[in-house]
């Protein structure tokens, strides 16, 4: 809106002026307040009010300041958490002993990965059954070796730690068990990483000691709380926990959710969502981000591209020799850094639509938005001749790109 002349005087107004009403939607949208003094020690700037978005009388009380998040619906990416309702699954839905997929230290659905005492302790899928009112997804994580601690973990990179390092910051989601005859301790907890950053030694776990005792960090890993039962039900509610990221030298922060009993019974599940870690003393709603949002913060650490038809191409390039091919790929979104590449079920396509399935990858240019990958084959390629890379007649061959923390 603009004024002519000048411009409105700040009002000064009480807060029972406020819970009376007095300052409704239509002058705030109109712009008619300038600067709004809630409660003597705060203001409201112009900006933060012509939003277009109503102030309800429950947002404005005399303790509490209104924020920019009550007043816009527009994401504040206050959470450095990625992915924290598991609705992104690039690697796939279900993690099991089928190809060490769920293994101690191993990623699975994006940005999470698993700590456990040992190989193959827990199942791990995406859950989209047992999941919270209005929720869609949750991770569900399923004992398969009985009287083992397991849990998950992710690692924020540095960049994204701004803002959360030095301060207090609350660790908040929410989790449910199948029983709790067995699953009965459930911890979390906010770990500091001192030593390089984001090089993170991702298996924090020095031992996980008996049950009920915290499991003892390597070096550079700290707890910044005191991890305790949280008594998880078999209904879903919100846990959280605060604690000043305060160890010296901190440059990235786990987020660390794990059950600490060693007697367990085979098919005991335990679902988690709505991960989040924020700035301050207390937890916020969990903030969902649109699903596009998500998926290319995930692939800033983790990209696959799956051919969804028979021969679908995902790069060209020209045959080097007979046996070799080398492709540009460009990523999906640029990466954190030169990732690792491999692949399933590819082939070249050349000659006429000759098709020679790959065998391998010979070597990789890889830098942090383009790839050039050698791609080998049996035999059969005609040096200098274009040639595309595509599915082998399969509908779920990739190429992968990871450069997790």
């Amino acid at each position: 809106m603009a004024f002519i002349g000048n411009q409105p005087t700040a009002v000064p107004l009480t807060s029972s002026q406020l819970a009376d009403g007095l300052i409704t939607s239509a002058k705030i949208a109109d712009g008619a307040i300038l600067n709004v003094d809630v409660n003597s020690t705060s203001a409201i700037a112009y900006s933060k009010l012509n939003l277009g978005t109503s102030i309800v009388n429950a947002d404005i009380s005399a303790s509490a300041a209104i924020t920019l998040n009550k007043l816009s619906g527009n994401p504040t990416f206050r959470n450095g958490i990625i992915n924290g309702d598991f609705a992104v699954a690039q690697r796939g839905t279900s993690f099991t002993s089928t190809s060490s997929a769920n293994n101690n230290d191993t990623y699975t659905l994006d940005r999470f990965y698993i700590l456990s005492d040992g190989n193959d302790i827990i199942d791990v899928t995406q859950e989209t059954t047992t999941v919270p009112t209005n929720q869609l997804t949750a991770i569900a994580l399923d004992v398969e070796t009985i009287n083992k601690k397991f849990g998950i973990a992710q690692i924020i990179e540095q960049k994204n730690c701004v803002g959360l390092i030095g301060n207090t910051v609350t660790l908040s989601f929410k989790a449910k068990v199948s029983s709790t005859t067995k699953l009965d301790n459930v911890k979390c907890a906010i770990v500091a990483w001192s030593g390089t950053a984001d090089t993170v030694t991702s298996d924090i776990i020095s031992a996980w000691g008996v049950e009920g005792t915290n499991p003892t960090l390597i070096a550079n890993a700290t707890y910044e709380n005191t991890p305790a039962n949280l008594s998880v039900t078999t209904n879903y509610a919100t846990y959280q926990v605060s604690a000043a990221v305060d160890t010296a030298s901190t440059k990235n922060i786990i987020v660390f959710i794990w059950s600490d009993v060693t007697d367990t019974t085979l098919g005991d599940f335990l679902f988690i969502t709505d991960v989040q870690l924020e700035k301050g003393s207390a937890a916020s709603d969990f903030e969902i981000l649109p699903i596009d949002v998500d998926l290319a913060r995930c692939r800033r650490y983790y990209a696959k591209i799956v051919t969804d038809a028979a021969y679908n191409a995902i790069g060209s390039g020209f045959n080097g020799t007979t046996t070799a091919a080398p492709a540009y790929i460009k990523y999906p979104e640029s990466m954190r850094a030169s990732p690792t590449v491999t692949q399933s079920g590819l082939a070249v396509h050349h000659n006429a639509f000759n098709v020679s399935a790959v065998t391998a990858i010979n070597a990789a240019d890889l830098g942090k938005d383009t790839a050039l990958v050698q791609f080998a084959v049996a035999s059969g390629l005609t040096v200098g001749q274009a040639m595309i890379i595509t599915g082998n007649n399969n509908v779920n061959a990739y190429i992968d790109f990871s450069i997790e923390l």
